[in-house]
């Protein structure tokens, strides 16, 4: 077997270390750093792809986490511009909180990924916001198959719930996640790439695109006791800050089969795939969960999906 099945590696998980932003003499060597445009070592650099590692730790994410946490029981609402604003108004939420860590950072564009890239550090984020009630179970991720490596840089996930009907144009976040990639997907090799064929339609010149919409479970799906909290979700052994405590361990189990390929017929439009083994079968991820020490420590634990694939999916409109 060749190619990106077959390279897949052992993900390890090695991150740049920090200092806690609430010290006061950590923050003014943050801002000093940031200003001056002073990187930390990548991940890359460290145990994702071979090389000198440094000690695990959470890199910035956890004090942020804890921000976000801070604001959440200050009551800082989601502000939106107007009923209309369906994608920016949790976006600019956490933007608000990054502002307040004093971390420099990179806003991406509406079709780059991350959706924010921090300066001090080779870490990014990508954000999620889900209305509640309404679908919390999955989300779509679009031309970019999740991943907690992503072009040199850390990837962290942040997922917030909000009111499906509010009353007005402010209101509050519900819950929030901030979870690592590799919880929702730990292979670094895959490489997403569009493509498309021609010589569709009757004259023979209509372009068909093969763009790829990746359906990904949420954490609130896949871990139970969630809602209503804060959480933080780094792999097992990272080491995060001392006002931080631990509500559960969560494993995640690699599959048997992969997908390597698959068709679709124009003439039936039916959809097949390809399995092969997977060559690391079997293989344990454990991930660790965190809430601060003033939270409801209530444990949290991964979901029985055992069975769900082989059930049919409603499609929503």
């Amino acid at each position: 077997m060749s190619g990106w099945l077959a390279d897949r590696k052992q993900p390890s998980y090695a991150f740049p270390t920090c200092p806690t932003l609430n010290d006061p003499e950590a923050r003014s060597d943050i801002s000093a750093k940031t200003g001056g445009r002073e990187l930390t070592q990548a991940p890359g650099k460290g145990g994702h792809k071979g090389g000198a590692s440094v000690a695990p730790s959470s890199g910035f994410a956890a004090s942020i986490f804890k921000c976000c946490v801070r604001a959440i029981r200050k009551g800082v609402l989601i502000q939106r511009v107007s009923r209309t604003d369906k994608e920016f108004h949790f976006q600019n939420w956490f933007k608000s909180r990054l502002q307040e860590t004093s971390l420099n950072f990179e806003v991406g564009g509406r079709n780059t990924y991350p959706d924010f890239r921090l300066v001090a550090a080779a870490e990014g984020y990508e954000l999620k916001g889900l209305a509640y009630p309404g679908r919390t179970a999955s989300f779509d991720s679009n031309s970019q198959l999740p991943s907690g490596f992503h072009n040199g840089r850390t990837i962290y996930y942040v997922f917030g719930r909000y009111p499906k009907r509010p009353d007005g144009n402010s209101y509050p976040v519900l819950d929030l996640v901030i979870c690592h990639g590799d919880f929702l997907n730990a292979d670094h090799d895959y490489l997403h790439k569009n493509q498309s064929v021609r010589c569709f339609g009757s004259y023979g010149d209509i372009l068909i695109r093969d763009r790829k919409m990746y359906v990904v479970p949420t954490p609130f799906r896949l871990v139970e006791g969630l809602a209503h909290q804060q959480t933080l979700i780094v792999p097992g052994d990272t080491m995060v800050e001392k006002d931080l405590a631990p509500v559960g361990y969560l494993l995640r189990r690699e599959a048997d089969e992969l997908i390597a390929a698959y068709s679709f017929d124009l003439k039936t439009n039916q959809l097949d795939s390809r399995k092969v083994p997977n060559p690391a079968a079997g293989r344990e991820h454990i991930f660790r969960a965190w809430r601060l020490k003033e939270s409801p420590l209530t444990s949290v634990s991964m979901c029985d999906l055992e069975g769900e694939e082989d059930r049919p999916q409603a499609r929503k409109r």
